[in-house]
C-alpha cells in the first residue's frame, strides 16, 4: 500500500482563521486516502523553532512514497524560507519520495496520485 505524507500549516497559527473548522476539512481530506486505499498521515506546523524537529520526525517514521505540502506554507509569501526549509527536509530525510503540491486542503489525494 502507498504511503503519503501531507505537511500542512496549523491552523491554529493563522490569524483570523476559523482554526477548528479547517482543521476537520483538513481531517475529512485525510480519511478520503484511505478511500483510495493510501495510508496517510498529516503534519500540521507553525513557522519557528518547533518546526524542524517536528518535520524530521514525521518524515523519519517511514518511508513515504509522496510527501505533499500544502498550499497554505507555498501559497503564502511570507512563508517563502519556511517552504524553502521544508523542502530541503525532505531531500535530507526522505529522498525516495516523491514531492507533490495540493492547490487547497481538499485535494491531496489528488495531488498524491500525480506522483504515485
Amino acid at each position: 500500500m502507498s504511503s503519503v505524507l501531507v505537511i500542512g500549516h496549523d491552523p491554529a497559527a493563522i490569524p483570523g482563521v476559523d482554526a477548528e473548522g479547517l482543521r476537520a476539512a483538513l481531517d475529512e481530506e485525510l480519511a478520503r486516502f484511505a478511500e483510495h486505499d493510501i495510508e496517510a498521515a498529516m503534519t500540521l506546523v507553525a513557522f519557528g523553532e518547533s518546526a524542524e524537529p517536528t518535520l524530521v520526525a514525521s518524515l523519519a517514521e517511514r518511508a513515504w512514497d509522496v510527501v505533499v505540502i500544502g498550499a497554505g506554507i507555498r501559497k503564502t509569501e511570507q512563508l517563502l524560507p519556511f517552504f524553502e526549509q521544508i523542502v530541503n527536509l525532505i531531500h535530507r530525510h526522505a529522498p525516495q519520495a516523491a514531492i507533490a503540491f495540493n492547490t487547497h486542503g481538499g485535494d491531496s489525494v489528488e495531488a498524491a496520485q500525480r506522483r504515485l
